[in-house]
């Protein structure tokens, strides 16, 4: 006959929750059963189930039988059809049994439906029932079924003690549950009224450091005592190691003072934790102190902590401190860990101590092939081969050469002038059946390039692919850089795309040596291939390696090409050099883009980067052809003259494009400071002084003589005396005059002072005279400019210089002399200084 069961209706809505760690209560009839017996449902006999279901049912007959079978669904029905069944009520035994089948089985939110129902029914001892669940599922670690068990406690307003929420916290926070877990057991704690220990609020910070709530778990760590609890060593080691974990190492010696001020003594598990932490962060000094405190308070350091601190000492070349501790720790009977010996030696080869490393290991008695191995390579790095040789040789004689033996001599002699010698006792490894390791071949490959025998180096790489190894950075650097040197550019290519494979990467000097090599010889197309190279390698482009490649495009025309490149710098943060800038300057000058060009030069200047003279004097070609020289103007006066980058041509260009543009007053100013140079402007540079400079009133006047005789009226000399307006900044002096013939120039220390001032002009002395005639360059006006170019051979001393201008007596007052002193111009009426001397 059928069996029907009904189903048990659990009307509570179950929340879900988060695992835990507890202790835990006793209960009586609970320690009287085995749970979960290792009975198959198939075992179970026909005969007692229909016993069971015949006689009379009671709790213990219902026990008996879901302990016997593994089918939880099966436990279950069975379960709720001994809920319906007349004169039969479950008590707290049933319900635990079916509770920690379900808990186990990870049906959280059945099991859970079980404990509220079991709260519900208000059954004899389900607190204890309640508790020992709770307990049962913290030894098992089933932290989420305890989590649900704890909730259905809070429900039932049950009162749990202060130890059971601890361990649940703790063992919470040691399988590193989330943040929100440990925070539902603390709330829990408080609504139940209970007043938090110290273990609680360690346990609550250290969840808080574990989710990197920093300033939350050090602000409750401030408030520990305003809670009634006192930090204990457990408190200082959890916030100093969390600090020191998050790269916070100053404020974690700020804890670790406040914890010696507070007087807190720690015990051995601080110590243990600490002083490791320290040395590996190579702050001896600290964990020496604690070392110190640690004997002071008679607490035994173990044999870790003592390697720790002598590896610490020996990386600090304070190898004697090192060897006291080891006396130590042999008085102490501890055993040293393996890397103790080798830390030692280690600290005497780094302090060219090599014959103290090898009596250390002598008079030790210690064999240990390690130890020897580091004494050989310290030889080796020393570049002491006849002291490798003879450590080689007596651990070949102690029979404790291994494989690294061979491999670390094979590499000094690789590096070493002799390469013949390598290659013998490389055949000896290989007879010997030693197997060069990879980096004895990259040692192998070096001393090839060095000694020029790049083949060989080569076939040595096939060797090494053939392996699937890979060589170190230097010997990867060293074979690429040769054969970009030899002109074996695709050798390297290829040696680069092998190593790339393996995800190795090249040095960012030797990446750039290949990629000028390609771009040299117009294989532009593969130096970018290798771009995408890069990244899955891990090597780095510099600033010169994009410039190589922007310039081979440019050179190609390609400079859409070259536009991609500059977008991939500013994405990877690779700054523009100058070359790069300059390439990118010219590539928008090729196409015309003269806004783009402004906004390039701008940007370079902000970067303190100065452009060669060559762009910058085609910028302002193509800006003056597109008149948009003005918009440079603030660029100019802010940057270039500063560096002093332009020429006489550019000032030129810009003095005459800026004054067609509209810009007088500013091309004014580039002339003062070109003149101020001693550079002296063109030809109609020149007329654009005359113009803004001479009145037009004297122009006209100036005009209308053009065409007078005045070789028909009578000729006179004017002496004139300019020491009182001229100084070494002047640079030069501009005369016009109408009826002007020529200016006679005389040094006073080229010849001596004659006094003839006859206005017969052969009578004139012309050995100590010179004569400059003069040209049209005021509108048409007879004028001379006299120049002061300071430096040159024939430099004119203007305190010691006269003139004997020729022309008319009535022209005198039309005669204007231009001074430029100093960056400025000023004009000066000529009769202020000017004598008239008769013949």
């Amino acid at each position: 006959m059928a069996l029907k069961l009904s189903p048990l209706r659990v009307s509570i809505k179950i929340l879900r929750w988060v695992p835990l760690n507890i202790n835990y209560s006793s209960l009586s009839c609970a320690s009287e059963l085995k749970i979960l017996t290792e009975i198959d449902e198939k075992q179970l006999s026909s005969v007692d189930f229909d016993r069971f279901l015949k006689n009379k049912i009671s709790p213990d007959g219902l026990i008996k039988v879901l302990d016997s079978t593994h089918d939880v669904n099966f436990s279950v029905k069975l379960f709720k059809w001994a809920s319906v069944q007349k004169r039969f009520k479950h008590n707290v035994d049933t319900y635990f049994r079916i509770i920690f089948k379900l808990g186990m089985s990870g049906m959280i939110e059945e099991m859970e439906g079980f404990c509220k129902e079991l709260v519900k029914e208000k059954c004899i001892g389900f607190e204890e029932g309640l508790l020992r669940l709770l307990d049962l599922f913290v030894e098992e670690r089933r932290l989420d079924e305890a989590l649900r068990v704890l909730g259905s406690l809070r429900f039932g307003c049950c009162n749990v003690s202060i130890g059971v929420f601890n361990a649940l916290m703790g063992l919470l926070v040691e399988e590193k549950k989330d943040l929100k877990s440990v925070l539902f057991v603390y709330k829990e704690m408080v609504k139940a009224g209970i007043v938090p220990t110290v273990d609680t609020l360690n346990f609550l910070i250290e969840a808080l450091f574990e989710a990197n709530e920093m300033d939350i778990a050090l602000n409750q760590y401030r408030r520990m005592r305003k809670k009634g609890c006192i930090p204990n060593s457990r408190t200082f080691e959890i916030v100093i190691s969390s600090l020191i974990a998050r790269n916070r190492e100053e404020e974690s010696m700020v804890v670790l003072r406040e914890m010696s001020e507070l007087g807190c003594e720690p015990d051995l598990k601080f110590y243990t934790h600490i002083i490791p932490i320290f040395c590996r962060l190579n702050e001896l000094e600290v964990g020496m102190k604690l070392f110190k405190k640690m004997r002071t308070s008679n607490i035994v350091p173990d044999a870790f902590t003592y390697g720790l601190l002598i590896q610490c000492l020996c990386e600090n070349v304070r190898v004697e401190d090192a060897i006291v501790l080891l006396d130590e720790m042999e008085h102490l009977n501890l055993l040293p860990p393996d890397h103790v010996f080798v830390n030692i030696v280690d600290g005497f080869c780094a302090s060219r101590k090599l014959n103290e490393a090898k009596m250390f290991l002598q008079d030790g008695h210690i064999l240990d092939t390690c130890s020897y191995n580091a004494l050989l390579k310290g030889y080796c790095t020393a570049g002491d081969l006849c002291g490798a040789k003879n450590v080689f040789d007596r651990m070949v004689e102690m029979k404790i050469d291994d494989d690294e033996s061979w491999n670390n001599l094979l590499r000094c002699l690789a590096l070493s002038p002799g390469v013949d010698k390598s290659l013998e006792f490389l055949g000896r490894m290989i007879v010997s059946s030693i197997v060069p390791e990879c980096a004895t071949y990259s040692a192998l490959v070096i001393a090839k390039c060095k000694a020029n025998k790049l083949d060989d180096a080569l076939k040595l790489f096939s060797q090494v692919c053939a392996r699937s190894w890979f060589l170190d950075e230097i010997s990867y650097a060293e074979l690429v850089q040769c054969l970009c040197q030899r002109k074996k550019i695709q050798e390297a290519v290829e040696v680069f795309c092998y190593m790339s494979g393996k995800r190795c990467s090249l040095l960012m000097s030797s990446f750039s040596f290949l990629v000028e090599g390609l771009c040299t010889t117009g294989e532009v197309e593969t130096a970018v291939r290798l771009l995408s190279l890069t990244n899955y390698s891990g090597t780095s482009c510099s600033s010169a390696t994009y410039s190589s490649i922007m310039l081979g495009l440019f050179k190609c025309k390609k400079l859409d090409d070259l536009s991609i490149i500059v977008a991939r710098m500013f994405v990877e943060g690779c700054p523009l050099d100058v070359e790069a800038y300059c390439i990118l300057i010219e590539s928008m000058i090729a196409v015309g883009r003269a806004k783009d060009c402004v906004v390039s030069l701008k940007l370079m200047l902000s970067e303190g980067l100065i452009p060669n003279q060559d762009t910058l004097a085609n910028l302002i070609s193509i800006l003056a052809k597109q008149s948009q020289l003005h918009k440079i103007l603030p660029i100019i006066s802010k940057y270039i003259f500063k560096y002093e980058i332009l020429s006489p041509a550019m000032y030129c260009t810009l003095i005459n494009g800026i004054w067609n543009e509209g810009y007088k007053t500013e091309a004014s100013h580039l002339l003062d400071i070109m003149l101020e140079k001693g550079w002296i402007p063109d030809a109609s540079t020149h007329k654009l002084l005359i113009s803004s400079s001479v009145p037009e009133e004297k122009d006209e006047k100036m005009s209308g003589c053009e065409n007078v005789h005045v070789q028909d009226k009578p000729q006179r000399h004017f002496r004139v005396d300019v020491s009182q307006i001229m100084s070494r900044g002047t640079q030069f002096l501009w005369l016009c005059l109408p009826s002007l013939r020529g200016v006679y120039i005389r040094n006073s220390k080229r010849g001596k002072r004659s006094g003839n001032t006859s206005s017969n002009l052969s009578s004139l002395p012309t050995k100590e005279w010179s004569y400059t005639s003069p040209g049209s360059h005021a509108k048409n006006v007879p004028s001379i400019i006299l120049a002061n170019t300071f430096g040159g051979s024939k430099m004119l001393k203007w305190e010691a210089v006269e003139f004997l201008i020729e022309g008319e007596e009535e022209d005198i007052q039309c005669v204007r002399a231009y001074i430029l002193v100093a960056g400025y111009t000023s004009r000066h009426t000529w009769d202020r200084w000017s004598k008239t001397l008769s013949s």
